[in-house]
C-alpha cells in the first residue's frame, strides 16, 4: 500500500457499551475501504460488551475503563479521559456508549466526537427514544448522528436518516428498523469527517 494513502488517513476510535453493531458498521466500511481511516481502538465501560469481542476479531486494540471500578465519577472520567488521550484519535465515535461524558472531555475533544441517537432530533432526546416515538404518535422516525456538546443529544446535527412509523410497530419493531438506517448514517458521517466534508457554522453542519 502507498505509504502517502496511509498517513492521509484519519485515526479513528469507538466507544461502545453494548453490542455494538454500529461499531462492526463504521470498521465493515473502513474495511471495505469507504473511509479513509484506521480504527485505531475500542473504548467501553462494559467488560462484557460483546463490542470487545467485535474489536478482537478485527484486530482492533480494546480499552475498558469499568465505572463500577473508580470512587467517584471525576476519578472515572479522568481515567476516560486519558484512555482516550492515549488513542491519538482524530475522531471518537459514539456508538450506544451509555453515559455522558463531562464537560472536560467535551472540550478536549470539541468538534471531533460524534454520537448516534436513535431518534430525529431535536425530537425525543434521551433514553427510549423509540418508545418516545411510538407513545407520542409521529408517523415518521428515524435515527440522527451528531457532534457531541455539553447537552444531550443536543449537538449540531451531521447525518438523519428516517423510517416511518407503522400502525402495528410496537419500540422492538420500530428499534429494529430505524437500527438498518443507523448503520447507513453513521458510516457515511464518520466517511464525511475522515474527508474533511464538514464545516460547522453555529448549529448548522454544512456539507462540502
Amino acid at each position: 500500500m502507498d505509504p502517502e494513502i496511509c498517513v492521509s488517513k484519519k485515526r479513528v476510535a469507538v466507544l461502545a457499551s453494548g453490542r455494538g453493531s454500529n461499531f462492526q458498521a463504521v470498521i465493515d466500511a473502513i474495511a471495505a475501504g469507504d473511509i479513509p481511516a484506521v480504527c485505531v481502538g475500542l473504548i467501553t465501560d462494559n467488560p462484557r460488551a460483546y463490542a470487545i469481542e467485535r474489536a478482537k476479531a478485527a484486530g482492533i486494540p480494546v480499552t475498558v475503563v469499568e465505572y463500577a471500578r473508580f470512587p467517584s465519577k471525576a476519578a472515572y472520567e479522568e481515567a476516560l479521559l486519558s484512555a482516550m488521550k492515549s488513542c491519538r484519535a482524530d475522531l471518537f465515535v459514539l456508538a450506544g456508549y451509555m453515559r455522558i461524558l463531562g464537560a472536560e472531555i467535551v472540550h478536549e475533544f470539541s468538534g471531533r466526537m460524534m454520537n448516534i441517537h436513535p431518534a430525529l432530533l431535536p425530537a425525543f432526546a434521551g433514553l427510549h427514544a423509540q418508545r418516545q416515538a411510538i407513545e407520542y404518535g409521529v408517523k415518521i422516525a428515524g435515527c440522527t448522528v451528531h457532534l457531541v456538546d455539553e447537552g444531550m443529544d443536543t449537538g449540531p446535527i451531521v447525518v438523519q436518516r428516517c423510517v416511518p412509523v407503522l400502525q402495528d410497530d410496537d419500540e422492538s419493531t420500530l428499534a429494529e428498523r430505524i437500527l438498518v438506517e443507523e448503520h447507513k448514517a453513521l458510516p457515511l458521517a464518520v466517511k464525511l469527517f475522515c474527508e474533511d466534508r464538514l464545516e460547522v457554522i453555529g448549529r448548522r453542519v454544512r456539507i462540502r
